[in-house]
């Protein structure tokens, strides 16, 4: 009896005993696995898949981890850019024996499918769940930050309305920033009138506008609109 299988891109006629070596497969030595992709049965009974056979197999051990011939990719520009480059490469395989090819039974067989690049498929799905219902609880922090940002930026705007001044008068202040105002506490034009140099430096830098307190002017606007 033989078998076409495909895995990897690439289709293989295998009998049981032959060794062949496939795209790496996430297994270690002395795995057994299980490829169900299975394209044709031959024999005494021969089976053609649609595309694969339902509920076939072929069964094969891990031998070892290898590494395929190196090849070499030169690439060279001529015109424009005069660049040459030279780049090897050698393509992971996996060494396996086949050891048994079965025509049904192979859902049943407790062999875990080998699936190229990606592991077991059935041990993936049965591991990856637990690991995702733990991971849950830590979405709990998220959830109460964003009351507290949204308190922040509440803030800024009950403090405007219980009794603070439209800063946007001053010269040169817009909705952002009378924002960033709000948001260092300062909502009056008493305030603002009040500040000492060290305030204004410090305001410079809170602010990101460095000398624009005194080229504006704000100190003096603010005095006469806190009179008026």
């Amino acid at each position: 009896m033989f078998a076409v299988l495909k895995t990897g891109g690439k289709q293989y006629k295998v009998q049981s005993g032959d060794t062949l070596r496939v795209e790496k497969l996430a297994a270690n030595a002395g795995d057994k696995v299980q490829f169900n992709e299975v394209l044709m049965i031959g024999g005494d009974k021969p089976q053609v898949g649609s595309p694969v056979v339902a509920d076939a197999g072929v069964q094969a051990e891990v031998i070892e981890q290898i590494k395929g011939p190196k090849t070499i990719n030169f690439v060279k520009r001529r015109r424009k850019h005069s660049s040459k480059r030279t780049k090897g490469h050698r393509q992971q395989l996996t060494l396996v024996r086949v050891t048994d090819i079965l025509a049904s039974g192979a859902a049943a067989s407790g062999i875990m499918a080998a699936e190229n690049g990606a592991g077991f498929v059935k041990a993936a799905a049965e591991e990856v769940k637990p690991a995702k219902k733990a991971k849950a609880p830590k979405a709990a922090p998220k959830a109460e930050a964003a009351p507290k940002a949204a308190a922040k930026k509440a803030a800024p705007a009950k403090a405007a309305a219980s009794g603070g001044d439209d800063l946007k008068q001053l010269s040169g202040v817009g909705p952002a920033l009378e924002k960033k105002l709000h948001a260092a506490g300062v909502t009056t034009f008493a305030q603002i009138a009040a500040w000492t140099p060290e305030d204004v430096a410090a305001m410079d830098e809170k602010l990101s506008f460095k000398g624009r307190i005194e080229r504006e002017g704000w100190i003096a606007q603010a005095a006469e609109m806190a009179k008026g």
